[in-house]
Order: structure tokens, then C-alpha cells, then sequence
């Protein structure tokens, strides 16, 4: 398990992990297990319906625990579709850190899901890195789920898709942060009110260079009850924000990338 730089590399920008994980863990590479350890309350298993992929179940009552299962490709023409599914009981308040893949959460009553995804992709081929995540989420009576996804740098193309179905007084807060750079294209979901519900998006956008940023307003409602609101601005790095950096010692390139990776974080 993580037997060499790169792997360590990986694992610290998409997972921020440095050395042996602790707590629940499965780590996927090159479509295989590189490393696997439930505990007590979460319990890690492969899937017995044919598709690659785990299933992870959180016991009733489990707090302050992390379950790590991130995902990393070594080698070149790796193509997969992962399916990760999650049961968590009632009364949970737990954090997962997760790699691309399709995600299915059940989300037990009155429990809380802090869900982190990253994307990160590296090296000069001619291969194009493409990476579409799915993720679905049921949450029952009074769950909440806060999902963090960042797409750090290096992935060609990614389009993601994202449902959420709320049971009574249950919430869902989604920060999604893109980067892209030369040919590079990211599609981000829109937001469609399908029951009695309320929705707000916000798109604060950093364009640089020859980027082109479409920041449509598509908000959708299917039912009369649903109350949907979208923001959304789009601007360069702020010349008093170079300036301050600069003054500390930093050349422009150099303040442009720390305000990125703020942006990022």
C-alpha cells in the first residue's frame, strides 16, 4: 500500500493523506484494492452485484469518524466505472473522503454527511484524463449532507451529475470549485426543483488568459411549491489582491497562483 512517491504524492492532493490512514479506509488503484481496514462502526465490502466498487456501512450513533476511499491511476488506457454505496444509520455525524466514481448515499434520520471529493491529474501524454462523477444521495428526516467537491488541476474533461431527494426538514449544501486550464472543459449541474423545496446557487467565477466562462442561470422548477434563487459573477484576480502579495515578496505569476489555490481551497 502506497509503496511508492507517487502514490504518496496522489494520495496527499486528493486525500490529504500522509502516511497510514487512520480509521476506515479503501484505497483503489489501477483497478484494484491497494489497501483496506474497517473498524468498529464502519464496515468496508466489496460488492457482490457483479460492478466494481464497495459497499460501506455506518452503524447507528457513529460521531467523529472518517472513512478515506480515495481512488489513483498509475497507468496509461486504465478506463473504469466504480460503484460506491453508502448506508449510513441514524444519528450519525461522519466524514468521508472519496475519489471519482458513482456514489449512492442513504442517509439515515437526523444524521449528518460531511462528503469531500477531489480531482487531481498529472503528466505530459497525449491522453486525454476524463473524469465524470455521479453522485446520489436519499437522506431521510432531518439528515443533512455538506458535499465539497474540487477539481484541483489536469483533467481534460469532467461533467458531473448530481440528485439529491430530501425527506421532511432534511438539507443539502453543495461547494463545487473548478479549475481549468488550455483546452480543458468542466460542466457543472443545474439546479431542478422537482418537489416543495428551496434552492440557492451562487457562481463567482475567476477567469485568466484566453479562458471562456458561460455562467448560464438555469434553474429549473417542476412543481409550484419549489422556491429557487441563482447568482452568479465572473472577473479577474482583483489588482489590489497582486498588489499586497507582490509587496511580500512574490512575483506576479506567483500571487496569481496563491490566490488560485485559495480559491481552491
Amino acid at each position: 500500500m502506497m509503496d511508492t512517491q507517487v502514490d504518496r504524492e496522489l494520495l496527499e492532493k486528493i486525500a490529504d493523506l500522509i502516511g497510514k490512514p487512520v480509521g476506515a479506509f479503501n484505497i483503489r488503484k489501477d483497478c484494484g484494492c491497494d489497501g483496506r481496514v474497517s473498524t468498529e462502526h464502519i464496515k468496508i465490502d466489496d460488492r457482490t452485484d457483479g460492478h466494481a466498487g464497495i459497499d460501506i456501512r455506518i452503524l447507528d450513533g457513529t460521531k467523529g469518524e472518517t472513512c478515506h476511499i480515495p481512488v489513483i491511476i498509475t497507468k496509461s488506457g486504465v478506463e473504469e466505472t466504480v460503484y460506491n454505496d453508502f448506508y449510513i444509520g441514524e444519528d450519525c455525524d461522519v466524514e468521508i473522503v472519496a475519489g471519482c466514481g458513482i456514489h449512492t448515499f442513504h442517509v439515515g434520520k437526523n444524521s449528518h454527511v460531511h462528503y469531500s471529493e477531489k480531482h487531481y491529474a498529472e503528466g505530459d501524454g497525449r491522453g486525454e484524463k476524463i473524469m465524470n462523477p455521479q453522485t446520489i444521495v436519499y437522506l431521510e428526516e432531518g439528515a443533512s449532507i455538506q458535499m465539497d467537491t474540487v477539481q484541483i488541476r489536469g483533467v481534460d474533461s469532467t461533467k458531473r451529475y448530481t440528485k439529491i431527494v430530501c425527506g421532511k426538514g432534511a438539507e443539502a449544501v453543495i461547494t463545487e470549485r473548478l479549475l481549468t486550464h488550455g483546452r480543458q472543459v468542466a460542466d457543472s449541474p443545474c439546479v431542478v426543483g422537482n418537489a416543495k423545496c428551496f434552492g440557492h446557487v451562487q457562481c463567482d467565477s475567476i477567469i485568466m488568459g484566453q479562458a471562456k466562462i458561460s455562467s448560464v442561470p438555469e434553474i429549473a422548477a417542476n412543481d409550484t411549491e419549489a422556491q429557487l434563487i441563482h447568482e452568479a459573477a465572473i472577473g479577474k484576480i482583483a489588482g489590489d489582491q497582486l498588489l499586497k502579495l507582490e509587496t511580500l515578496g512574490l512575483t506576479e505569476e506567483e500571487a496569481e497562483d496563491r490566490i488560485l489555490k485559495g480559491f481552491l481551497a
